[in-house]
C-alpha cells in the first residue's frame, strides 16, 4: 500500500521541494499541501493521510498545536516536524504534542523518505543533529507555553502576527473585548510587559518566525 503524505509548510519553495523528493519514490503519494496549521488539520481528515511533514513556525497555528489536534483527532495520522528549530524546548514540545518524527531543515532527502518509512513502522525517529528528550529530562524541558491554554496560545500568536483585538475576535469567534482580557492574562502568566517583548518571546519559542 502506498504511504500518503500531507505537507504542512508556509514556504512555497519548501512544499516545492518535499514535493519533488517524495515524488520520486514508488511508495510515496503526496496527496495535499497546507500553508498553515489550520490548513493542515483541515487537510488531514479531508484527504486520504498516513504522514504529515510539519513545520513548526506558520502562521494562525503553528504546527506544534496543529500537531496536537491532528494526533489527538487522527491518533492514525504520523507526525513529523521538519524545522530550523534545535533546541531541547522544541524537540521536547514536538513529541509532547505527539509528533513521531523530528528532521531538521536542510537533511538529504533520502532521510525524509527513511524518516516517513520509520514512523509508518511504529517507530519514533530523530535525524541527524536531534537529540531526543530523556524522560528524566521532561520536567527541565519544559516551556513557559505550557502554563498557557490552548485557546491563550492561539490568541498570543495572532498577536505577534499584527492582527488587532477586533480580528483576532472575529478569527477565533470571540466577544470583541475578549482578545485584550486574553492578551493581558497571557503576558501576567509569562512575565512580559509590552507586546514588542512578547514578539521576542514567540519568534524564540517557535511561534512565528522573523519573516
Amino acid at each position: 500500500m502506498p504511504i500518503n503524505v500531507l505537507i504542512a509548510d508556509d514556504h512555497a519553495i519548501v512544499r516545492v521541494g518535499l514535493r519533488k523528493i517524495l515524488e520520486g519514490q514508488r511508495d510515496i503519494i503526496v496527496t495535499g499541501e497546507a500553508t498553515d496549521g489550520r490548513e493542515a488539520i483541515a487537510l488531514s481528515g479531508a484527504r486520504p493521510c498516513d504522514v504529515i511533514i510539519m513545520d513548526i513556525a506558520m502562521p494562525g497555528i503553528n504546527g506544534i498545536d496543529a500537531t496536537r489536534t491532528i494526533c489527538r483527532t487522527l491518533p492514525e495520522v504520523k507526525v513529523i516536524i521538519l524545522s530550523m528549530h534545535d533546541t531541547s524546548e522544541h524537540v521536547y514540545r514536538a513529541f509532547q504534542s505527539g509528533a513521531c518524527g523530528y528532521l531538521l531543515k536542510g537533511v538529504a532527502g533520502d532521510e525524509i523518505v527513511t524518516a516517513i518509512r520509520a514512523v509508518v513502522q511504529g517507530e519514533l525517529y530523530c535525524g541527524k543533529g536531534v537529540e531526543p528528550p530523556l524522560p528524566q529530562e521532561q520536567p527541565h524541558a519544559k516551556s513557559p507555553l505550557d502554563s498557557l491554554s490552548h485557546r491563550e496560545r492561539e490568541v498570543l500568536q495572532l498577536v505577534v502576527e499584527g492582527k488587532s483585538s477586533a480580528e483576532i475576535a472575529a478569527a477565533l469567534s470571540l466577544a470583541e473585548n475578549t482578545p485584550d482580557v486574553y492578551r493581558s492574562r497571557i503576558m501576567k502568566k509569562l512575565g512580559i510587559r509590552n507586546t514588542a517583548s512578547l514578539v521576542k518571546f514567540a519568534i524564540q519559542h517557535g511561534l512565528t518566525s522573523l519573516e
